[in-house]
């Protein structure tokens, strides 16, 4: 979801973007226009997470599986190890994009109860002559979150925070390096944002492609090519949105108003019950299961036709999910409630 501010905004300037005469969409990424476009919204993200000057805010294309290639590529250099926690399918694609570029080592997993846990990360267990730490984040598949980062000692962590970047205050200089694809929290699909302490750039393999090296979008300020200039426009629209109802911190005391709507529901239900351990819950995608299938079943379909839609759970889970990322207001998640409840009723 969108803000439906951001999206009446987009609307209103879709034929003509302030004096310009065009649509976002016409404009050359090299006009003065777009440049204002594109630089306002890296102030407004810097602003929205306190990024250190240390940083770069790079604009690319590929979605995070391009970046699962970049990180490798340009940081698995020194040593050619990494180490990598594998809480879900997509930190399992990371971790199999690495090895065509290095050693990289699985450190922990939490496949044996289909990830429904993060695991217990101990200081000892990370090499420390690894180039980097991989983590994701929050696990949208399986709605677990790291709620406290593992010490790798001097290592650099690296994350994939897609599907939770601006949910809640995030301590950048923690990392070495952020990335995530904008279509959870962020704006459209088409734009990948990273933010990279500036040390670790510069050092890419001979064969990265250049599309890939991290140094080219850093040195040309995200413009070395068309970027995906109305997806990065409408980031920057929700950027400002944010800023607006009180930025990262207010966002995040929604965001556990709604996530407690949701769970004290489930963990108060006869028939729903949620499917991650309580300590690791994410703030933005709830995986909940009944204990029959062809309830399951009924459940979505009867969901779908009230105007509930996309609560199918992943293939590789089964169930339900619902996912509450920024822009589902609380009244979503409270109807969301209210309907399994009567659900819940009707199917005793």
């Amino acid at each position: 979801m969108l803000p439906e501010a951001v999206l009446k905004q987009a609307a209103e300037e879709m034929l003509n973007y302030g004096d310009s005469g065009m649509s976002v969409m016409e404009m050359s990424h090299r006009s003065k226009v777009y440049d204002d476009i594109i630089k306002t919204a890296e102030a407004d993200l810097r602003d929205l997470l306190s990024i250190p000057d240390n940083y770069k805010v790079l604009f690319v294309q590929g979605g995070a599986s391009s970046v699962f290639a970049m990180v490798p590529l340009n940081l698995m250099t020194k040593n050619g190890k990494a180490d990598y926690v594998i809480t879900g399918q997509w930190s399992k694609k990371a971790f199999s994009e690495a090895q065509k570029y290095g050693n990289p080592r699985k450190v922990a997993s939490s496949e044996d109860a289909v990830f429904n846990y993060i695991p217990k990360l101990d200081k000892s267990m990370f090499d420390p002559e690894a180039d980097y730490v991989h983590i994701t984040s929050n696990n949208t598949i399986y709605g677990t979150k790291y709620n406290e980062l593992p010490d790798t000692g001097d290592v650099p962590i690296v994350t994939d925070m897609s599907s939770c970047i601006l949910s809640e205050p995030v301590d950048v200089s923690k990392y070495g390096m952020i990335y995530f694809g904008a279509q959870k929290n962020v704006g459209p699909a088409g734009v990948t944002i990273i933010i990279i302490r500036e040390d670790l750039i510069g050092n890419a393999m001979d064969i990265t492609p250049t599309m890939f090296n991290l140094e080219t979008h850093a040195k040309n300020d995200s413009l070395y090519n068309t970027p995906p200039c109305y997806s990065i426009y409408v980031c920057g629209l929700v950027f400002k949105y944010l800023k607006s109802i009180g930025g990262i911190e207010k966002m995040y005391e929604l965001n556990q108003k709604k996530a407690k709507i949701l769970y004290d529901f489930l963990d108060r239900s006869e028939m729903f019950r949620g499917t991650v351990v309580k300590e690791d819950r994410s703030l933005m995608n709830v995986p909940f299961v009944t204990d029959d299938e062809e309830l399951n079943a009924k459940f979505i379909k009867e969901a779908t036709a009230a105007g509930f839609v996309n609560l199918k759970g992943h293939r590789t889970v089964g169930g339900m999910r619902a996912s509450i990322y920024n822009a589902m207001p609380i009244e979503g998640v409270q109807a969301l409630v209210d309907f399994m409840k009567k659900f819940e009723a009707e199917n005793k």
